[in-house]
């Protein structure tokens, strides 16, 4: 049943109306309206298929009447005819206009141009409301497909880590001390970019780098890595190869950040005397500077096979005096205070 508000402040005019609708469209269902504040009310209750606006009306006009209800979301898709008196035509056409009406008969209204009228806006309606369904399936689409792509970017996410789980432990099978050190260090770095204000991603590549960055230490012999006495300079030569082989072990991960370079330079230090490749200042990643002085202080600060914990405050002693040399300066700067304003200490 279409439905059909005519708003009218002469009853007279409403009758006239209902005859004409009702011999004219059959399957017309039409409600009334005295003035421009209860049209409005009408429409909102009802969502009629089209309103028939008489623009002359006490209090609220036809032209506030139509721009209040283009004004409303819930309203603003009805189709307004105003009924306008021939002798202002062009005034009220242009006014009606600027209210937003999407269509104008003239009063006395013709019969085949009532019919014709109604039938255009009840097509434009029918298409408004195939539009809004298609919206509507289109958003619930999107909405699924969006929460589609989140689980298996969640899934995802944890597999990247459960596989850098199972990397960081692959290395304690050749040294107890090197797994516990990924950790701490990883946990350190962290903190330093946070403190640092580095973006979300680059934190998140520097933790995920830290967790494996001696995994290459799996190719060193493990009577080297748990001698408790000093090392020859052969078996120093072989250590210093871990950077380089865990980038090879790395390399054919394709992570989002750039993990197998900050493992390989993760040694390197601004004044050319790291290793493996003796890089100087920026040549080395921001992000390997950070574990670089990360591993640093936790090494220093951490039991060794070869020697007994020194202590946070000789580790930080070390990157203090050589700032703007071996380490980059910012980054000391940020792990310094995070010990000494107690934002930071290591897991036992």
């Amino acid at each position: 049943m279409i439905k059909i508000l005519a708003v009218d402040d002469k009853r007279d005019n409403l009758i006239v109306l209902r005859a004409m609708l009702g011999m004219l469209i059959p399957d017309c269902a039409m409600l009334e309206a005295m003035s421009g504040e209860e049209g409005i009310r009408v429409a909102r209750e009802t969502n009629p298929d089209t309103i028939l606006m008489d623009i002359l009306m006490p209090g609220m006009d036809g032209f506030e009447a139509t721009r209040r209800l283009k004004a409303d979301p819930a309203t603003s898709s009805i189709p307004v005819i105003l009924l306008t008196a021939v002798e202002n035509n062009a005034a009220n056409r242009t006014l009606g206009l600027k209210a937003g009406a999407d269509a104008f008969l003239s009063k006395p209204i013709e019969e085949d141009e009532l019919v014709a009228q109604v039938t255009a806006m009840l097509k434009t309606r029918a298409t408004d409301t195939e539009r809004r369904v298609r919206m509507d399936e289109l958003e619930e689409l999107v909405a699924l497909r969006t929460k589609e792509l989140k689980k298996s970017a969640d899934l995802l996410a944890i597999t990247l880590d459960q596989t850098i789980s199972v990397l960081a432990n692959t290395v304690e099978t050749k040294d107890p001390y090197t797994a516990g050190h990924q950790i701490r260090c990883a946990a350190l770095a962290l903190e330093i970019a946070q403190e640092m204000r580095l973006p979300a991603e680059q934190r998140r590549g520097i933790h995920t780098a830290a967790r494996v960055h001696d995994i290459g230490k799996i190719k060193i012999p493990s009577e080297i890595l748990s001698k408790p006495g000093k090392i020859n300079r052969l078996e120093f030569s072989l250590i210093q190869e871990h950077p380089t082989v865990g980038e090879s072990i790395i390399s054919p991960v394709d992570f989002p950040w750039p993990v197998s370079k900050m493992i390989a330079q993760h040694h390197e230090r601004l004044d050319g005397s790291g290793y493996p490749m003796g890089l100087t200042g920026d040549a080395i990643l921001l992000e390997a500077r950070v574990i670089a002085v990360a591993d640093v202080v936790e090494a220093i600060s951490s039991y060794r096979p070869y020697r007994p914990a020194l202590g946070v405050d000789v580790a930080l002693d070390e990157i203090e005096k050589n700032a703007g040399t071996k380490y980059d300066p910012e980054v000391v700067r940020a792990c310094i205070a995070l010990f000494k304003e107690d934002r930071f200490a290591f897991e036992p």
